[in-house]
């Protein structure tokens, strides 16, 4: 006879939450801007994440500037190529549309 719970669980032994992904949640919206303009990227690039990284990025940041998650370096979160949009990004979205 197993050991384990209902649908294999194991009942004698207590959850370990996980590291990273547990964080307060926004109850004040101190971070919606960022949160909007990101999300208004991914809707207007069809779900495509990477064209989006900069605003991903600025959330994070704004994030860990309001204490709503720990303060870790960006390039640990895997933004280490990853920079803030600039005249340059805006350039290189020029010519991939062209």
């Amino acid at each position: 006879m197993s050991t384990g719970g209902a649908f294999g669980g194991n009942r004698g032994l207590r959850p370990i939450p996980p590291e990273k992904g547990i964080f307060p949640l926004d109850h004040l919206h101190e971070c919606d801007a960022e949160k909007k303009e990101y999300l208004g990227c991914l809707k207007s690039s069809s779900n495509k994440s990477e064209q989006c990284r900069h605003l991903s990025k600025k959330y994070l940041q704004c994030r860990m500037a309001k204490n709503l998650m720990a303060k870790q370096d960006m390039s640990e979160l895997g933004f280490s190529g990853v920079k803030e949009l600039d005249s340059a990004g805006d350039k290189n979205k020029e010519s991939l549309d062209h």
